[in-house]
């Protein structure tokens, strides 16, 4: 029984971040903590302890940087990691407790795995972990992998010059990813036309009657940026930007429509991105960036500047759920006088209960939830006159 304890304690005590110290140490942490609670001696000393290179851990969590890193809930839809071992220039690690299909409940910790690279340097160490974090695919919930990729790309991260106020000192007003940089607004252009060019050469396949030469000349627009390019090529795509004087060339692509990830080399770097269609173009995530890609036609891009953006729904009147949970109480009822900073709910998530105030004053229109209830992120829970 005191073994028992012993080990259930060490467990406890070395679950935390002991894949960084196994990296570079070369030591089974856990092998150890075994061997010693059942009585035997260690078989090393301290001063045989050496350090080998640098190690980092991202801890992969079930949470949302998008809406302040409120928890969030659902089945792993999706759930692909990096591939693990030694790479060129660094080894990957993941150490998780969950596969693809398995459910992240509301009661339990969010963490979904601990991801980890070693490099000889630190820099190397952080570059691994970027390129293994750009390989790692999670749908069904919101993750915060985007926003440890924004991190590993930071240059005051990457400097080390940081302290325990990092993410508020450089998200003061929350994290809403990052603006793609020029090698990133490449990465978009060349991958929402190759994409493009795949789907037209299914289409022809399938249709009679279809011109068989595709078309190459397009306008790919991302977000608000439109480069004129020419595309061409099968197995190996072209895109020349023809504004700019060179040309994009993408190798050993590997996608096929439906596949939610895109792998490739462009210009001889590899990189993966997150892809998906949408009601109009593509959206394609590589990293902390995150872009709607469309591919138009000459005259369609010319038509499309003329479309007047979409206004957000007016939400002022209403208390939104943040995140999914659990009801604990409902503190307002119809027709109740409501000021500024009241309490409107409390709501259980991850084992935290988060209190949820009015932002004005009101007076309740509708109550649409009571205590025990699930709700959904976003779900109406008050309403006010």
């Amino acid at each position: 029984q005191d073994k028992s304890f012993f080990f259930l304690e060490m467990n406890t005590r070395l679950q935390v971040e002991h894949p960084v110290t196994e990296l570079i140490t070369g030591l089974d942490l856990v092998e150890q903590m075994i061997r010693s609670a059942y009585g035997e001696k260690m078989s090393f000393g301290q001063d045989d302890l050496k350090i080998n290179g640098w190690a980092i851990e991202s801890r992969i969590y079930a949470e949302d940087p998008y809406r302040k890193f409120l928890p969030s809930i659902g089945r792993l839809v999706r759930y692909d990691p990096p591939e693990e071992g030694q790479r060129e220039g660094y080894k990957v690690r993941n150490d998780a407790g969950v596969r693809e299909g398995d459910e992240i409940s509301m009661y339990y910790d969010p963490m979904i795995s601990k991801l980890c690279a070693w490099a000889p340097t630190r820099i190397a160490a952080i570059d691994g972990m970027g390129r293994a974090l750009e390989d790692f695919h999670i749908e069904g919930l919101g993750q915060n992998i985007p926003f440890l990729a924004a991190v590993m790309d930071q240059e005051r991260f990457r400097s080390g010059k940081i302290s325990t106020n990092y993410i508020k000192d450089e998200f003061p007003e929350g994290f809403a990813g990052t603006e793609p940089t020029p090698e990133q607004l490449d990465i978009l252009t060349a991958v929402g036309a190759a994409m493009q060019r795949v789907y037209a050469a299914r289409a022809r396949s399938y249709a009679s009657g279809l011109a068989s030469a595709p078309r190459t000349d397009w306008v790919v627009a991302v977000g608000h940026t439109k480069r004129r390019v020419k595309v061409s090529g099968e197995g190996d795509i072209a895109v020349e930007m023809l504004d700019e004087g060179r040309t994009l060339v993408l190798t050993d692509i590997d996608w096929r429509p439906g596949k939610p990830v895109f792998k490739a080399t462009l210009d001889g770097k590899a990189f993966t991105v997150q892809v998906s269609p949408a009601a109009e173009g593509f959206d394609i995530r590589h990293r902390a960036t995150k872009a709607r890609v469309l591919v138009l036609t000459p005259r369609n891009a010319e038509l499309h500047d003329k479309l007047p953006e979409k206004q957000a729904a007016d939400t002022s009147k209403l208390v939104l759920s943040p995140m999914p949970g659990l009801v604990v109480s409902m503190d307002v009822t119809t027709g109740q006088q409501v000021r500024e900073g009241e309490v409107v709910c409390v709501l259980e998530a991850m084992k935290m209960q988060n209190i949820i105030r009015a932002e004005r004053d009101g007076v309740v229109k509708a109550v649409n939830a009571k205590g025990g209830d699930p709700v959904a992120a976003d779900e109406v829970l008050v309403e006010f006159a």
